[in-house]
């Protein structure tokens, strides 16, 4: 997750400074979004085929073939050229990440100790995870800073080629998450209404994040951060990578105390009312940063702080509606199919990560980002209307 971040800001960074346009940025992650729809429906049933070693290795090593191919990128390609490379390396990562993810969500619903608390042991885990992945954000950009691209990339191959090595060498063996003999491919979505309009919601939830958060925002703050020279554009890149950074650390660190934040609710039924609620709240936050941008016709101190003060508000709401769904997900799934309802759960946040994606392109470059923020306020009501539908006890 380390690198995973790092890569994003390396390739956003790196490729704005190059004077690619949002729709053209847009397109990097594209790639990396669709393997996601592919590989979390595969995915949970190679877990289920193999266990989930297997897929967590294979995760790791495509993560290090990735970056060792996207070291070998030369500036002097022209920009279709320089998309079409960047895209096909990144849709590498976004298997990789979503293979080392889905295994390890997974593996908590079969290691977690009876008795303890799902919710707590899925909190953790997410949180902690995306605080690793924001700390990332930053490196990234601190890397592109310091040691320019090349450098950064292959010093990060290096540092998971290790981290691969030590996995395989202490990893436990017989980590659970096979199929019972006689399972097929058939099946990967789930039966369970639950499940499937719970994966709806997470589809718009991360598409109102992304829609924002891949293109528009970073954009606009360098823009905005930035003096033109060299050693303007230098401090924006610390900048813009410090803010992504903080917004995904906070997020984690929200995700880890949700438990306490849903008001001490037990149950699935309880979790399942507060998480209707916490999508409510988030509705209304993107479209009041959106007037707040227009009304202020142009950038201003007061405005970027406002921004900031608003995303990080967006960012603690939208936290505590993730990780009540990463644990609804583990409360819905039985764990003869875990894998498979969790790969098709993700494959629905991967999905609203690629629309999210395109439209935060398209958004900024045709409205700047009072589009983008109102499509990201009409996302989280799409979230918050998928979640009014859930149902804790219905399960066809």
């Amino acid at each position: 997750m380390l690198s995973d971040g790092a890569l994003r800001m390396l390739v956003l960074l790196q490729f704005n400074a190059m004077g690619f346009s949002p729709v053209q940025l847009a397109w990097l992650f594209l790639l990396y979004e669709a393997a996601g729809i592919v590989t979390n429906l595969g995915a949970g049933w190679l877990a289920a085929r193999f266990g989930l070693a297997a897929t967590l290795y294979a995760g790791l090593g495509l993560q290090i073939a990735a970056l060792a191919v996207l070291a070998q990128f030369d500036p002097g390609w022209g920009i279709p050229a320089s998309v079409v490379f960047v895209m096909a390396v990144q849709g590498v990562s976004g298997v990789a990440k979503d293979l080392a993810k889905m295994s390890s969500k997974s593996a908590v619903k079969l290691l977690a100790p009876e008795g303890t608390g799902l919710f707590r042991w899925v909190a953790l885990l997410t949180g902690s995870k995306n605080a690793v992945k924001g700390a990332g954000f930053f490196l990234g950009a601190a890397l592109l800073a310091v040691a320019g691209f090349g450098a950064a990339v292959w010093g990060m191959a290096l540092v998971l080629a290790v981290i691969l090595v030590a996995v395989v060498a202490f990893l436990p063996a017989g980590l659970p998450g096979r199929m019972k003999a006689g399972e097929s491919w058939q099946g990967w979505r789930s039966k369970d209404a639950r499940v499937n309009r719970l994966s709806l919601a997470r589809l718009f939830l991360f598409g109102a994040r992304d829609v924002w958060f891949v293109v528009g925002v970073p954009v606009y703050f360098q823009a905005v951060l930035s003096d033109g020279s060299a050693e303007g554009r230098r401090a924006a890149f610390f900048l813009v990578g410090g803010f992504m950074a903080l917004w995904i650390i906070g997020y984690g660190a929200v995700q880890a105390a949700a438990p306490r934040l849903v008001g001490g609710a037990e149950g699935v039924a309880a979790i399942t009312a507060k998480a209707r609620l916490w999508a409510g709240l988030l509705v209304p936050l993107p479209f009041g940063l959106a007037l707040a941008v227009l009304l202020a016709g142009g950038p201003t101190p007061w405005l970027t702080a406002g921004l900031v003060a608003g995303l990080l508000l967006f960012g603690f709401v939208f936290a505590v509606n993730s990780s009540v769904h990463s644990y609804l997900i583990l409360a819905f799934g039985s764990a003869e199919r875990i894998t498979r309802d969790v790969g098709f759960y993700y494959m629905a946040n991967a999905a609203g990560r690629l629309i999210g994606t395109l439209l935060s392109g398209v958004s900024y470059q045709w409205g700047g980002l009072p589009l983008c923020l109102a499509t990201a306020g009409a996302m989280a009501g799409a979230s918050w209307l998928s979640m009014r539908r859930l149902d804790a006890g219905a399960r066809g």
